[in-house]
């Protein structure tokens, strides 16, 4: 489990096409407190440390995870959010995030407004019906509150200091990011379907 608070932005050093994909992601984390085996979310997807270094960590990356994300697109050098596992006790400054990509989200409009940055992304058609104003999503492992919601597009707003502190600064239209939706959504829609 996560929170979607970005706690480092990483860079990916190098990647190597295996029976799976593995990704050496360097981090400012004290890689001598993370032990094998534990959960990082990179861009919101929640992976395994299987080898690490003082200053990286590396992952293997499923077929099934990189067809569901935007991980195929990462490159040597690519901005990476971060987050370690939540441990008990620990603040909950977002929401429950568990790290599993329900899809992808497109870029579809960039705007300021004032120091802020208005966002549009237009999410999969079986994912918008869960997407709801003052609601929250993740976004590449980011927990953000949804500002509208119109058909399959919805908007969310960038402050200074998370376009600072995560990847969100260097956002491009037609971006592809990683779409985790509320958990609690998913089960009044479930619960929903079964009245």
């Amino acid at each position: 489990m996560f929170t979607g608070i970005v706690t480092d932005v990483g860079r990916v050093r190098a990647l190597e096409k295996r029976g799976d994909l593995r990704a050496r992601i360097g981090t400012a984390y004290d890689m001598s407190g993370v032990d094998m085996g534990a959960s990082i979310a990179c861009d919101g997807v929640c992976l395994t440390v299987v080898d690490k270094g003082e200053d990286w960590f590396d992952v293997d990356i499923s077929a099934e995870t990189v067809s569901k994300t935007n991980l195929e697109a990462w490159t040597e050098g690519r901005r990476v959010n971060l987050e370690r596992a939540l441990k008990v006790g620990d603040e909950l400054g977002g929401h429950i995030v568990s790290g599993h990509v329900d899809g992808l989200a497109e870029v579809v409009a960039i705007t300021d407004e004032g120091d802020s940055t208005r966002v549009t992304l237009r999410a999969p058609e079986s994912l918008a019906k869960f997407i709801a104003p003052k609601g929250s999503v993740a976004l590449n492992g980011t927990s953000l509150t949804v500002n509208e919601v119109e058909g399959l597009e919805f908007g969310i707003n960038f402050i200074p200091h998370t376009k600072e502190v995560t990847t969100w600064g260097d956002v491009s239209l037609g971006d592809m990011v990683n779409l985790e939706i509320d958990t609690l959504a998913r089960y009044v829609a479930r619960l929903n379907e079964m009245s």
